[in-house]
């Protein structure tokens, strides 16, 4: 992994990408978002925090454009589709190719020549620390494995903004908090925006630069924390400062969802 600096984040200027009063209401009829307004800003690292249902994948899915709202307007500073890398809940590899091919194809079917295209899965292996594995196949690999694939597949087109829709939830505790720490080293070394989607208050404190919380259907943003502490965080949970701020967000999701939210 790339090595650790300490970084402090500020983000002076325009916003890189803005939601501006959406509305998404599908097609059963179910309002999944109401009047949403948010902006995000280059390079920071903003969580989504919210209860199933509340809309967290609907935003990502907008801001990839991968689905329109009914009303309202996402805006962005001058970025284009190819800029924009996708990290689903499930690693979605394809078991018929080795993982060098898998990391390859967002290049391939961008029609990049294949010697550029393998150089570069190649180095967005050795990024999440799976050089050497280029050849194996994703049965062969662990959970935590794959999704270091497909977090180098999205990485691969070296993207502007990064989007990640709970990558870690179905993993076991141990490799979540290292992944957590292999996610924050290639955010520091690459400085892409990160809009990452978590039902975990220690993971949104844990990784981000502001939180935003959402409450329940229909979805929209009920708090906002900005956390301070310094990059890299290595240690930081064990301070109490960690446990301060994980306490007040708790309590605002808790709120956000009528008094019923747990860490």
């Amino acid at each position: 992994m790339p090595p650790a600096r300490s970084v402090h984040i500020t983000h002076p200027g325009s916003p890189l990408v803005t939601l501006d009063r959406i509305d998404k209401r599908f097609r059963n009829g179910t309002l999944a978002l109401s009047d949403v307004g948010l902006s995000v800003q280059q390079g920071e690292f903003l969580s989504l925090l919210g209860p199933s249902g509340c809309g967290k994948s609907t935003i990502l899915r907008l801001i990839a454009g991968l689905s329109e709202p009914t009303s309202g307007s996402v805006i962005w500073a001058n970025t284009r589709a190819n800029d924009i890398g996708f990290v689903f809940q499930e690693p979605t590899l394809m078991p018929w190719s080795r993982i060098i091919d898998n990391v390859a194809l967002p290049l391939k079917l961008a029609h990049t020549p294949r010697a550029e295209a393998q150089d570069r899965a190649r180095e967005a292996l050795g990024r999440v620390g799976l050089g050497g594995f280029e050849r194996h196949y994703p049965r062969e690999l662990s959970g935590g494995m794959k999704m270091r694939v497909s977090i180098a597949r999205a990485l691969v087109m070296r993207p502007r903004v990064l989007l990640m829709d709970e990558p870690f939830a179905a993993l076991d505790e141990i490799t979540r908090l290292t992944l957590n720490d292999d996610l924050l080293a290639l955010w520091q070394a690459q400085r892409f925006t990160t809009i990452f989607v978590t039902h975990s208050v220690f993971e949104s404190v844990y990784l981000s630069t502001r939180i935003l919380v959402m409450a329940a259907r229909p979805g929209r943003v009920a708090a906002e924390f900005t956390i301070d502490a310094d990059y890299p965080r290595q240690g930081y949970r064990s301070t109490s400062a960690y446990a301060q701020q994980c306490d007040a967000v708790s309590a605002a999701l808790g709120h956000a969802m009528g008094g019923t939210a747990t860490l």
